[in-house]
């Protein structure tokens, strides 16, 4: 049994696809920015390598005979790998394969193209590769999509390359291929080819971009000098930083996960597609000013941008695969005013979008799950200023988040979460005072108390239970009876219903305890009846009067946002349903085939399944929709915190509540690092 994965073991399933089918093509990452492959055999689009940018431009697409190759219509297979992707098609006599991959330390991206003649004759063919540059240098990236501006392009000196040039700044690209007898023609690189019946003809295409055009132009040499050399040097780096992951000690990461041993494959898969979502996402590039940093979309949107909702959902996986940038990153949320937008863009490190609702309640969890997971209470009473006061211990940040819901209560006793933009942004309905974050604040409360006991704050921890306590009516008074649902009520009282998986999540994940157990149970009938899909969910029940809203797939309908089934999977065990949970895994862990998790999933009705698992959801209009998404974490968690039932508290306890019995009682958990100690866990607890 292999605990470790290797890039082999997240190799996705095949997709098959035609020019601009609704299909969201696969990203690629060396850590220091990202590519995407475009719907033909060669292309590549959203180059951007921070600071240089090239917005969501699509370049390298391939003429056959002079013929642009889209124009056939042939269909183009497509297989990611963390390291790479292979593309093949087949046009007439010729057979077409192409390996596109980001090799370490580059900022650019490399594809290397076999052509093989299946004919019993010679054949000879012209290949043609168009470029497209559109670089720039500019910040911040405070928009969905990189900058980007129009180019010149010119003849690269003794290349077979297109050097594209910024008007407002240095920046440039490099588009070349490594055939010797290749020429620039236009905008093109072309090679005629004369293949022998049965044989295969290689050509390398690489692309570089840079701040200068020396930088650029050493780099793409470099590169172009062994295109097949850089695609071996990306398999090894990933199957390294694999590895590191998963190792105390390592050398690439301030923390590392521990080992899963189970007989249960889907557990093991998620579990591995949880670790590999967030790895996926780590930033070293010199133009951060925060370090290192996480991004939390890619390959298309957002870059350079961090949401604190988003590394919230995987707190547990930054706290203890990274916690020092993790650590980092919260110390300067608190230096800015997280009531003013949804995150930071790591350029500048100034701020990024407007408010999200959710903020009070992730920073809270980001703060404590540092703290639990490191056994680091002595970062509590490390003094830090916010953006409008002086500087005070951590832990006084986390009661002013805690009670920060007190400012947004109108005429009702329940916060007033603001409109469809600091919420969900596609469900208009769910606005105002909602279930899930007003539970939230109890939750919050509760955390925060906790940390006064730790700090010998009775009367504060007191007080903060007190109020939590009173609370919990009030939020219970936003349930449907006897439907298992919640009303989002308006500032004039109206009590709107809300079919909404968020609230089933959020509600189940913190105030489960508080909830009698009738209506617990129709929760659980609400979310089996309208919510789950075999292998996917919907974040909103299709019944809901807001169905018709949008088709944006992430909080509606048609789809679920990739954090929602595992947290609805934790929220099933908290409302006593572990069995539900671990049913649902078999079918959860078929959508684990493409990758790491989009930033939305297609339920099956909406989407036709990949061998069974739901499909990413597409980028273009409505759906908008980004390859992956950071919240990945997410899965991990359900594994660690849900069916291993790990809880460790910020006072140093540890309790373990096992749900293994669901899914596998002979699980392990080895090397859990907790505090300082590394620990084995089994359905019996700790070990060790």
């Amino acid at each position: 049994m292999r605990v470790t994965p290797t890039v082999d073991d997240f190799t996705a399933d095949t997709v098959t696809q035609r020019y601009d089918d609704m299909f969201n093509p696969p990203g690629l990452t060396n850590f220091l920015g990202a590519v995407q492959v475009d719907h033909d055999v060669t292309a590549v689009r959203s180059v951007n390598f921070a600071p240089v940018s090239h917005g969501d431009t699509v370049t390298a697409a391939l003429f056959v005979d002079g013929r642009l190759f889209r124009s056939f219509g042939s269909p183009v297979s497509v297989q990611w790998r963390p390291d790479r992707v292979v593309r093949s098609a087949q046009l007439g006599d010729l057979a077409i394969t192409t390996t596109t991959a980001t090799p370490p330390g580059l900022s650019g991206v490399v594809v290397d193209i076999e052509v093989t003649n299946i004919s019993d004759a010679p054949r000879t063919v012209r290949l043609g590769l168009s470029v497209a540059s559109s670089v720039t240098r500019t910040t911040p990236w405070r928009a969905s999509i990189p900058p980007s501006e129009p180019n010149t392009l010119e003849l690269a000196a003794g290349r077979a390359a297109l050097l594209g040039r910024a008007s407002s700044s240095a920046a440039v690209s490099v588009q070349g291929v490594d055939a010797d007898d290749a020429r620039v023609r236009g905008r093109s690189v072309e090679v005629d080819a004369t293949i022998d019946a049965g044989a295969t003809y290689r050509l390398g295409y690489a692309h570089v971009i840079a701040v200068a055009e020396e930088e650029a132009l050493a780099a793409y040499d470099a590169a172009v000098a062994d295109v097949p050399g850089g695609i071996a040097a990306a398999r090894d780096s990933w199957n390294a930083t694999l590895e590191a992951a998963f190792t105390p000690g390592n050398n690439e990461f301030s923390g590392h996960v521990p080992t899963l041993e189970t007989s249960n494959d889907a557990l093991r898969r998620l579990y591995w597609w949880g670790v590999l979502g967030v790895i996926w996402f780590r930033r070293d590039n010199p133009a951060s000013v925060l370090g290192r940093v996480y991004d939390t979309l890619m390959p298309r949107n957002w870059q350079t941008t961090t949401f604190i909702w988003d590394f919230s959902l995987s707190s547990m996986i930054h706290a203890l695969l990274d916690p020092e940038p993790m650590r980092k990153q919260i110390e300067h949320w608190i230096a800015l005013d997280i009531h003013r937008h949804f995150g930071t863009e790591w350029q500048t490190g100034g701020p990024a979008g407007y408010w999200y609702s959710v903020n009070d309640y992730a920073m809270t969890r980001l703060v404590r799950d540092y703290v639990r997971w490191n056994g680091r209470p002595d970062f509590l009473e490390v003094k830090l200023a916010a953006h409008d006061g002086p500087a005070r211990p951590v832990a006084d940040h986390v009661s002013d988040w805690a009670t920060a819901w007190e400012r947004f209560r109108t005429s009702h006793a329940l916060a007033d979460y603001g409109e469809i933009d600091n919420l969900m942004e596609c469900v208009s309905s769910y606005i105002h005072e909602v279930a899930s974050l007003n539970a939230a604040n109890v939750w919050c409360m509760r955390a925060a108390a906790d940390i006064a006991s730790l700090r010998g704050d009775d009367g504060a921890a007191a007080d903060l239970r007190e109020r939590a306590a009173a609370l919990v009516p009030h939020v219970r008074e936003l349930y449907v009876e006897g439907e298992g649902f919640w009303h989002a009520r308006q500032p004039d009282g109206r009590m709107v219903p809300v079919r909404h998986c968020y609230d089933f999540t959020t509600v189940g994940m913190t105030i489960a305890a508080d909830l009698p157990e009738r209506q617990r149970a129709e929760m659980v009938e609400f979310f089996v009846r309208e919510l789950r899909t075999p292998a996917w969910m919907r974040a909103l029940s299709p019944y809901d009067d807001d169905a018709s809203f949008s088709l944006r797939p992430d909080h509606q309908w048609n789809g679920a946002y990739p954090a929602w089934p595992a947290d609805a999977a934790r929220s099933l065990i908290e409302l006593g349903r572990p069995d539900v949970a671990a049913d649902w895994l078999p079918g959860l862990a078929r959508t684990a085939n493409q990758g790491p998790p989009a930033q939305a999933h297609l339920v099956e009705e909406a989407g036709d399944p990949v061998n069974g698992g739901a499909v990413k959801a597409p980028p273009q209009i409505p759906y908008m929709i980004d390859w992956s998404c950071s919240a990945a974490g997410a899965w991990a968690a359900l594994v660690v915190e849900g069916f291993f039932g790990v809880r460790p508290d910020v006072d140093g306890t540890v309790w373990v509540e096992s749900q293994l019995a669901a899914v596998d009682p002979g699980a392990r958990l080895r090397n859990l690092r907790i505090g300082d100690a590394l620990v084995d866990v089994s359905v019996d607890g700790v070990i060790g």
